[in-house]
């Protein structure tokens, strides 16, 4: 799927530069909140659907999906079926079908499984569709809340071969780099705010807040038109390994040239963990940018390094982090809070709509699932724990959807978490992802709430001491803005003075994007 540069218009697939986190979010999630099924949040309801006619004089209501039936006898039927193995050494599924049998498939399983299902206008000939990508895109509701966003925000999809690579292994194509943008259109401003060890970015020697000004000769910052827009996607967004492309970036006042070569990097989603002494005792920090099966092991270990080091406190920094997994978000929470806090409690509880009976509440999980990864847990191996009361979270408009179902589920528990940066995006509903024909689908199936029932945080989750990201330092530096603004703030319980007026809006781009919160348990 090639990303595209907006031009003063909407994008809706998830690697469109201009659908990345933020106001322009449209990826994944878990949490709670968002009322109930087929229950618009404002009082703007979606309008009447009228049928349109459909082939041979049929109209769109002669193919809904309630005469479908049940979407698994159209699944795996392809239009161009996939031969071979899967990079796993897989067989692929896929039998021969048709694009028919595709778009069938997404309306039967939209029907059944959508949260909002009965909200998906039906005024939509199948006849009209050459592809499953673009029929998928208006199988959503369309009512706004009552802020005037939309009800779903977070439908999209994934080259299904992308998908299992980012999860299972954390292995993203793309240079290392995650960015920090004001815009999609011109006049754009893109800084660095990570960059990956051992990838092409580190190696060019980019920094946090570096500023990209030129794209293979195109003006970034100013660049317009189709041709400028291509080339700067082609360099920023490549889709083959093996491929170099220049780039001219600022720091400071000074401004420099780097070549970097597309690859396949592998995320390290656990960094910087470190002991600090402070006058009131030990805090452990990390950093934790995606809630995916390897960092199951490396959580496993940064937590262990903090309870031999007898630490009293934890600043964990999710600023970046988009979600993933639910069960990773239980496993982090219970090894924060430990058994004490969490006996008898739920970690969240999955609200599917009407079609669905009532699914087991995810726990505080105490042990490790053992998810499939280079480094994996066994399953049931005891989590290491600290036992903590309170904790501090480091927070930015990225931080989305598994990431606030850890503060709000730790809040369920009665845990104290103090939130200092910004307001989190607000990602309050979950989803399973669904492969089919070489397309992995990701469609809004549940919201979530915590022990004391809460989950309505689709604004975000407020900070408790707003404070701007400082790009000017590194990840895990004590001077660095947010974690001095939150190692004060333990000490003294006052926030810094506002730093609201230096706080421009941003959003998080990563190439490809990896915020996508799961349920893991079997579907329902």
């Amino acid at each position: 799927m090639k990303p595209l540069l907006a031009q003063g218009r909407p994008a809706t697939a998830p690697r469109l530069i201009v659908s990345l986190l933020a106001a322009a979010f449209v990826l994944a999630g878990c949490g709670g909140g968002g009322g109930s099924p087929g229950a618009t949040q404002s009082s703007q309801q979606p309008p009447p659907a009228t049928p349109a006619p459909g082939p041979g004089g049929q109209t769109a209501a002669d193919i809904d999906a309630s005469v479908l039936g049940d979407p698994f006898q159209y699944m795996n039927l392809c239009a161009k079926p996939r031969t071979g193995v899967d990079f796993q050494g897989r067989p692929f599924p896929d039998r021969q079908g048709t694009l028919l049998d595709e778009l069938k498939f997404l309306r039967a399983w939209s029907h059944r499984y959508y949260l909002w299902y009965n909200e998906i206008p039906n005024t939509y000939r199948m006849a009209d569709f050459t592809n499953p990508i673009d029929y998928f895109n208006v199988l959503k509701t369309p009512a706004l809340t009552e802020s005037g966003q939309p009800k779903d925000r977070y439908h999209f999809t994934y080259a299904t071969e992308e998908w299992e690579k980012m999860q299972s292994a954390g292995i993203n194509l793309g240079y290392g780099v995650t960015w920090k943008r004001n815009s999609a259109t011109a006049p754009r401003t893109w800084l660095v705010t990570l960059v990956e060890p051992g990838s092409p970015a580190a190696a060019a020697g980019l920094q946090r807040g570096d500023m990209l000004l030129n794209v293979d000769g195109v003006d970034f910052v100013n660049g317009t038109g189709t041709e400028a827009v291509d080339k700067i996607n082609e360099g920023l967004f490549p889709e083959t390994a093996g491929v170099a492309h220049r780039f001219t970036l600022q720091r400071g006042s000074a401004t420099f040239d780097v070549t970097m070569t597309a690859t396949e990097v592998r995320v390290d989603p656990v960094k910087h963990v470190q002991v600090l002494d402070t006058p009131s005792g030990k805090v452990g920090y990390l950093s934790f940018e995606t809630h995916n099966a390897v960092s199951e092991k490396e959580l496993v270990d940064a937590f262990t390094t903090f309870r031999q080091a007898a630490v009293s406190d934890l600043v964990l920094d999710m600023r970046y982090n988009g979600g993933g997994l639910l069960y990773i978000a239980s496993e982090l929470s219970y090894m924060i809070a430990g058994p004490d806090q969490t006996r008898g409690k739920i970690f969240e509880r999955s609200q599917y709509n009407d079609k669905t009976a009532p699914q087991e509440a995810i726990p505080f999980r105490s042990t490790a699932y053992g998810f499939s990864s280079p480094n994996p847990v066994r399953a049931g191996t005891p989590l290491p724990y600290l036992g903590l009361k309170r904790v501090t979270v480091l927070t930015t408009s990225g931080t989305c959807s598994a990431s606030e179902a850890v503060i709000n589920g730790l809040r369920g528990a009665d845990i104290q978490v103090d939130v200092i940066g910004s307001q989190t995006c607000g990602k309050p509903y979950g989803f399973t992802p669904v492969p089919n024909c070489g397309t992995t689908y990701f469609s809004i199936e549940f919201k979530g709430v915590n022990n004391k029932g809460f989950g309505d945080f689709a604004d975000g989750l407020a900070p408790t001491c707003q404070v701007a990201d400082d790009l000017s330092r590194p990840l895990g530096d004590p001077a660095e803005g947010l974690l001095a603004a939150a190692l004060a703030y333990r000490q003294t319980g006052t926030c810094p003075p506002a730093t609201r007026a230096r706080m421009v809006p941003m959003e998080i781009v990563r190439p490809p994007v990896q915020e996508i919160s799961i349920y893991t348990a079997p579907r329902p």
